[in-house]
């Protein structure tokens, strides 16, 4: 398995062949989608010796065809494994980096876990995107969707919206809800906050956050929380910190009492939420892209980038906090081991890797990475 979810093959000129819902050491049928001079993709058709880890879809709208969750034809029991490695693998082609130093996964409920779902709406009602294609599927319900969402997906109306956003905040109860466009009338429990100004409460290790509706949050609570002990852990106590990509403020506010943190993010909404969640905190939050931050010395860096990852800039930025210890959050697998490779080429000793896996189900990768200088 490589990054992005595809199995890897060889055909029989030699070249790769990159092939969408196939399993190691199974022998499959494919239909080819493209062929290039370097290498070929492609996707299942017929399996003709299955893996003993592929399993039918528990969920009715996957075996309809529902892309939400590409990973519904593994065994829950072995996806960890295999997002190690995807992991292996990109750490060796891309980072150079032979044997990363892996720590003991962390593996979280697989069902009715995801606090914040986006959905385009047919005739009022929710629908998922079919795999590898726009067209929609209506669902009646979500394997993953946290309880408190399903039934809103299940009975909800949404009028005449081309999409929708559906949060909660496990700690608190608290749902919100945002369509496109925004002035839809939504046909919702009364208690469903709606609008552009929506937002919901999280409570994280005791911390509560404001998470407004255009605020990026961590899909799962429970997720959030194995993250903040995690960075917590590896940041230290009593450390003067810089919380890049800070979003709601997440890691700063659950800080082992920093003497002081500098909280950058980018996105409006997220800023305002990061200036009301952090008040009482010793933190300043600065509104800028992150590579465009000059930097400013500090113990510890801790980064949570978007899926793109750090880049260049990003890790200009970083290294010019001149810290002692950087904490990566990364949800990318191969740009994480491209921005490894950034950070090592700097001067930096890579000293531990944790997947969370967040994201059961699929192919995505979490994971807590930590460099020493």
């Amino acid at each position: 398995m490589v990054a992005g979810g595809d199995a890897l093959a060889r055909a029989d000129d030699g070249r790769v062949v990159l092939i969408d819902g196939a399993l190691p050491d199974e022998r499959v049928r494919i239909s080819v989608t493209a062929d290039r001079a370097d290498h070929l993709r492609g996707r299942v058709v017929e399996v003709l010796e299955a893996s003993p880890a592929r399993v039918l879809p528990p969920c009715v709208h996957a075996r309809d065809g529902c892309g939400g969750c590409g990973w519904q034809h593994i065994a829950i029991e072995e996806q960890p494994q295999l997002k190690l490695d995807i992991l292996r693998d990109a750490f060796s082609r891309i980072a150079r980096v032979a044997d990363p130093p892996f720590a003991e996964p962390v593996v979280l409920p697989t069902e009715g876990f995801r606090t914040t779902v986006r959905a385009v709406v047919v005739d009022g009602k929710p629908a998922f995107r079919k795999h590898q294609s726009h067209d929609p599927i209506l669902v009646e319900t979500c394997l993953v969707a946290h309880p408190a969402i399903d039934e809103l997906l299940r009975d909800g109306h949404f009028g005449r919206a081309r999409e929708v956003t559906l949060r909660v905040g496990t700690g608190t109860g608290e749902r919100a809800a945002l369509a496109d466009p925004a002035d839809t009338v939504l046909d919702l429990p009364p208690d469903v906050m709606r609008g552009k100004s929506a937002h919901v409460h999280e409570v994280i290790d005791g911390q509560t956050l404001r998470v407004s509706i255009n605020s990026f949050f961590q899909s799962r609570a429970d997720g959030a929380a194995a993250l903040t002990r995690l960075v917590r852990e590896a940041a230290g106590r009593d450390r003067v910190l810089a919380d890049l990509y800070c979003g709601v403020g997440l890691f700063a506010a659950t800080a082992d009492n920093p003497r002081r943190v500098i909280a950058v993010e980018r996105g409006r909404s997220a800023v305002a939420d990061a200036k009301h969640n952090l008040a009482g905190h010793p933190a300043r939050v600065v509104r800028s892209d992150v590579g465009k931050w000059r930097g400013t010395k500090v113990d510890v860096v801790i980064a949570d980038p978007s899926r793109t990852g750090l880049g260049r800039d990003g890790a200009r930025s970083v290294l010019a906090c001149d810290p002692e210890r950087v904490v990566l959050v990364s949800c990318d697998a191969a740009s994480l081991a491209r921005d490894v490779g950034l950070l090592v080429a700097a001067g930096c000793t890579l000293t531990s890797v944790t997947l969370v896996d967040l994201f059961a189900h699929t192919p995505h990768v979490e994971c807590v990475t930590v460099f020493d200088r």
